[in-house]
């Protein structure tokens, strides 16, 4: 143990710093790509639709090679470090995702509510705010924590792209001591403890931000 956690700990700290730019931008991009296939104009509703169906369907590993391996090559010439490859590659792969949950999210709000803020004459932009987001959000929390978790097993996939994130050092001490059962275990063991603190972490906020829109759904309740 004193021989393999100095060299997994580190592995580790790179994969938390790739999972949370990766989680970081993803988000951003669930939110633009929602934006654009919900917009009035069709050619911007395409543009959305496209980007989700082709990072959707297409696998991440595969995405991964093409922006580390076919980016430098002509006409692109465009060579993006490893890390930047790995950010960028899991923040378009699981914002794709993403925008699916949001929009679904979306389409949760019941039709009432729309009809009632468009009866209070309020602004497209106030409805959205107050109304439509704050109920879309409770419901798409949970499949979002799914994602998250997701994408911090995904980050094992970098290592084929010689970033040195935990499942790379995992492979590289089991090469030089062959202590692959040892190895691998306390790899699993590491995986699994930063899922249920994902896990944890994002059910501490559920219960807050649900308790935040009650306590603004419900007059007389103080805050």
């Amino acid at each position: 143990m004193r021989e393999l956690m100095p060299l997994l700990i580190k592995g580790t700290l790179v994969t938390v710093e790739i999972a949370v730019y990766g989680i970081l931008l993803s988000i951003v991009i669930a939110g633009v790509a929602t934006a654009l296939r919900t917009a009035p104009w069709r050619p911007v509703r395409w543009l959305g639709n496209i980007y989700v169906e082709i990072f959707r369907g297409t696998s991440l590993l595969v995405q991964l090679f093409w922006f580390f391996f076919v980016l430098p090559l002509p006409p692109f010439n465009l060579a993006l470090t490893p890390f930047t490859v790995a950010i960028v590659g899991l923040g378009l792969h699981y914002g794709a995702y993403g925008s699916e949950i949001l929009r679904g999210a979306l389409r949760s709000v019941p039709g009432g509510q729309y009809e009632a803020a468009i009866a209070l004459n309020m602004p497209a932009s106030a409805r959205m705010r107050r109304i439509v987001l704050p109920q879309a959000m409770i419901n798409a929390l949970p499949p979002a924590t799914n994602l998250m978790i997701e994408l911090l097993k995904g980050t094992s996939l970098v290592s084929l792209i010689t970033l040195s994130d935990l499942t790379f050092r995992a492979r590289q001490l089991d090469e030089s001591t062959f202590k692959t059962a040892q190895i691998f275990a306390l790899t699993l063991v590491i995986y699994f403890v930063l899922a249920q603190v994902i896990a944890f972490v994002m059910r501490r906020f559920e219960r807050r931000f649900s308790s935040h829109v009650a306590r603004r759904a419900v007059p007389g309740i103080a805050k």
